[in-house]
């Protein structure tokens, strides 16, 4: 089981490793899609756009 810390890292890196491949300028919605892709790949549950209210 992955503890908080160890999720955190996981979505960081993944951020960071993105940013540095893709640079900046895409659409918000780009790197939605593949934040959530990478992190589904490494064993994360992502949802996307959820509602707070």
């Amino acid at each position: 089981m992955m503890n908080e810390n160890k999720i955190e890292k996981i979505i960081i890196d993944v951020a960071v490793a993105l940013h540095m491949e893709l640079g900046p300028g895409l659409l918000e919605s780009v790197y939605e899609v593949l934040l959530a892709y990478e992190l589904k790949k490494r064993g994360l549950s992502v949802d996307r756009q959820v509602s707070i209210f």
